[in-house]
């Protein structure tokens, strides 16, 4: 399995951490983003992501990769869905197996704070008022960035 991908079907989270299993990690921490009903005060009906593939995986596996050295984790992956998606889809999941806990959960803020910030990937909005928009995604990640 690759560090990172991209996929137009429905992720399935237990096979992720199936692939992360490691028997000298005693922590497992896994972040799913969900398309949600509302963004900045609009009601949302759905979305959809344009990915531009080639450079998302090839920046996804860096970021993996920096996770691993940086907090000393054994595995990490993630998946990011591309197509249009309906509310409470499955949008994006992280998985990061370590020794310890702590480790585990700053790697994966990490992982999903950078995804944000650095792969090419467009979200359009759809919106109960019947308008769509093409939304910023560095702009979701910016107040929660990771401190590290």
């Amino acid at each position: 399995m690759s560090a990172f991908a991209v996929s137009a079907a429905p992720i399935e989270p237990a096979a992720l951490r199936s692939e992360l299993t490691d028997p000298g990690c005693g922590g497992y921490v896994q972040f799913e983003g969900w398309v949600r009903n509302r963004n900045e005060g609009k009601g949302v009906l759905s979305l959809e992501y344009e990915v531009y593939e080639p450079l998302a995986v090839k920046e996804g596996e860096r970021i993996i990769a920096e996770a691993i050295e940086r907090f000393g984790v054994r595995r990490a992956a993630a998946i990011h869905r591309s197509g249009p998606l309906e509310l409470t889809d499955l949008a994006v999941l992280v998985g990061v197996a370590s020794p310890h806990r702590s480790e585990a959960f700053r790697a994966c803020r990490y992982i999903i704070d950078e995804i944000k910030l650095r792969l090419p990937i467009w979200k359009k909005e759809y919106y109960a008022d019947g308008s769509a928009e093409w939304v910023n995604c560095r702009r979701c990640s910016a107040a929660g960035h990771h401190a590290d």
